[in-house]
């Protein structure tokens, strides 16, 4: 069974639970750190890649409500508890990341939320990131941020691990993939113990 396969069986059986339990812990410590993110810019439309139970979507509706929101993610569950808590707050698509349906120029803001180490092909996601944004279009990820040594030994793990996990990735490995996809004015802040908050700006000759 492959990592994507793992990740939607893993998370249609934690959709459950997942906004209260273990297993969400790590995103929902995020959730605040990004809202503020998000006040920084002058936004109107923002696709939640690996949107999950939909919490941070109905957060950012209940704050932001002038911006329009979509959502895709790989697990059926997490999906249909989504739809049930936001309602028509924020347009629910099941996706691959990897193959966003949507146009070239999309979105104003792309963000994902401790989904990226799920991605087994993690440039062809920041390539799809890129070509749904529009030009001078931000990116937010927030993730794991976790030093070495003990990330490598959790990247050991992973490989025996059926939750569809793929990688912890050093700061220096997102710097040097966000800007092989052409993204720029990369800023990388530690936000917590064990988390990260990356933003990049499509580059635009415009």
């Amino acid at each position: 069974m492959n990592a994507k396969e793992n990740s939607r069986k893993s998370f249609d059986k934690q959709a459950a639970t997942y906004d209260t339990g273990k297993y969400g812990a790590h995103s929902r410590r995020q959730y605040n750190y990004i809202l503020n993110k998000i006040s920084e810019y002058n936004i109107s439309s923002l696709l939640d890649v690996g949107c999950g139970t939909g919490e941070m979507l109905r957060l950012i509706s209940e704050t932001f409500p002038k911006i329009e929101l979509r959502g895709v993610d790989i697990s059926p569950n997490m999906l249909d508890k989504a739809k049930s808590k936001i309602g028509n707050a924020a347009n629910l698509i099941l996706s691959d990341s990897e193959k966003l349906p949507f146009d070239d120029n999309s979105f104003e803001l792309v963000m994902c939320n401790d989904s990226f180490h799920h991605y087994p092909s993690p440039l062809n996601v920041l390539s799809e990131f890129h070509r749904v944004l529009k030009p001078k279009g931000i990116l937010l990820i927030s993730d794991y941020c976790i030093g070495f040594p003990i990330r490598q030994l959790m990247n050991i793990f992973i490989k025996y691990s059926n939750d569809g996990d793929v990688r912890i990735y050093s700061k220096k490995e997102y710097l040097k993939m966000l800007s092989d996809s052409s993204f720029r004015d990369i800023n990388y802040e530690k936000i917590n113990t064990t988390g990260c908050l990356i933003t990049a700006k499509k580059w635009s000759k415009v």
